[in-house]
């Protein structure tokens, strides 16, 4: 069966901009699991929170989106500063697994207090730039994809300036290697813990408010882009960020290519597959490595 080239380069462009989305959402799991070693539950939450806040305002005030987005990002990484502050920090012990089990209340809470404040109906957000399509190789491609693909890597680019070039970033490297180490030598490290909360929040924010255009939002919908989210991290591996990116692309393209091959109905279920797979045959991910059980 001979397959249209054009085809092909329409499928790898939709499925490089959703990968872009989850390897945002990736990228806020790995900076969390860097610095505690905990699963963050309330990812995908802080994505669903990001669109639904931007789409509130713009529905509200109708300020322009140079204003709404960066306002948006900003009260979700005050969510995710709070949701650390108020529940992480008082533990007196903070295990990965009391963190996790923490996240999964976070997780609730904020879905709840979206529902609540901001309610049950979906949302929109107009498009960046238009939505006149681009021709490219003979495969039309939105301008709201190519603000996604642009967006992950800027954001990719100010993750890896501010844990290589900035104070704080340094130290929650440091944390991140050896908590106890990193303490020893005068490091805050609940301090850093706080910072990786409020970057995973921001990061998950930015995945929601950019991709609101291009399907809508509501109060349900950062289950289903955590859990994929979280795929992504693990098929890159856990805890790497450039992992973030390569996971995220590779499940966005499996995605686009089995639905259009396979079939659209199994679309969802790649995820939940890639997720199986890697546990089994390779845990640490593509990027990862894997962990040397001291003795």
């Amino acid at each position: 069966m001979q397959v249209d080239s054009a085809l092909l380069l329409q499928l790898a462009f939709g499925g490089i901009a959703t990968g872009s989305i989850y390897a945002l959402v990736a990228l806020g799991f790995n900076v969390v699991f860097k610095s505690t070693d905990a699963i963050n539950f309330a990812q995908g939450e802080w994505v669903m929170a990001g669109g639904m806040m931007a789409a509130w305002l713009h529905q509200q005030f109708a300020w322009p989106l140079l204003a709404i987005v960066p306002l948006a990002v900003a009260c979700v990484a005050l969510l995710g500063l709070a949701s650390e502050r108020l529940s992480v920090y008082p533990l007196s012990q903070p295990s990965p697994m009391a963190i996790t089990l923490v996240t999964i209340g976070f997780a609730i809470a904020t879905k709840a207090i979206i529902m609540l404040t901001l309610g049950k109906m979906p949302m929109s957000l107009p498009s960046f730039s238009g939505t006149q399509s681009i021709m490219i190789g003979g495969a039309s491609v939105q301008p709201q994809a190519l603000w996604i693909v642009g967006l992950l890597l800027a954001t990719m680019a100010a993750v890896h300036v501010f844990f290589e070039r900035t104070v704080i970033g340094k130290a929650m490297k440091a944390a991140a290697a050896d908590r106890e180490a990193a303490a020893l030598v005068g490091i805050n490290v609940a301090r850093t813990v706080m910072w990786a909360f409020m970057i995973a929040a921001a990061a998950g924010a930015i995945a929601g408010i950019i991709i609101t255009p291009m399907t809508l939002t509501s109060f349900s919908a950062g289950t289903v882009l955590g859990f994929k989210g979280f795929s992504a991290a693990m098929l890159g591996g856990l805890g790497s960020l450039p992992g973030a990116l390569v996971g995220g692309l590779l499940l966005g393209l499996l995605e686009a290519f089995s639905a259009a091959f396979i079939s659209s109905a199994y679309k969802d279920a790649v995820a939940f597959v890639v997720l199986l797979l890697v546990l089994f045959f390779r845990p640490a991910g593509l990027l990862g490595r894997a962990q040397v059980q001291k003795v």
